[in-house]
């Protein structure tokens, strides 16, 4: 499984640019996204940036990931999935689609 890190552009060079986690920096190909800003923030998976993201993303996106590390190590998750535990879960727009039309099964 390939999991996105949220990654800052530092700096930009045609398609390859530099960027941070917060802790490494790494180069990171920009074929998908064209050259960017120094600033922006991107999803990054396996050294390519797959796509243009906002800040607040950007900082909900380490907080899971941070969470889920905390988790594996034994620990709790913490306040990492706060904006989930507030809300009821809700059903994809396809599958409430289908279920306002009365279907209960596929």
């Amino acid at each position: 499984m390939c999991i996105g890190t949220p990654l800052r552009i530092l700096s930009c060079d045609g398609i390859a640019g530099l960027a941070t986690d917060g802790t490494r920096e790494e180069l990171i190909d920009l074929s998908l996204t064209g050259p960017l800003p120094a600033g922006t923030w991107v999803l990054g998976f396996l050294g390519t940036a797959r796509e243009v993201i906002s800040e607040t993303e950007a900082r909900q996106i380490a907080a899971a990931l941070k969470g889920l590390r905390q988790v594996m190590a034994g620990g709790d998750s913490g306040d990492a999935f706060a904006d989930l535990d507030a809300r009821t879960p809700q059903l994809p727009p396809h599958l409430a689609a289908a279920h306002a039309a009365g279907k209960t099964h596929a």
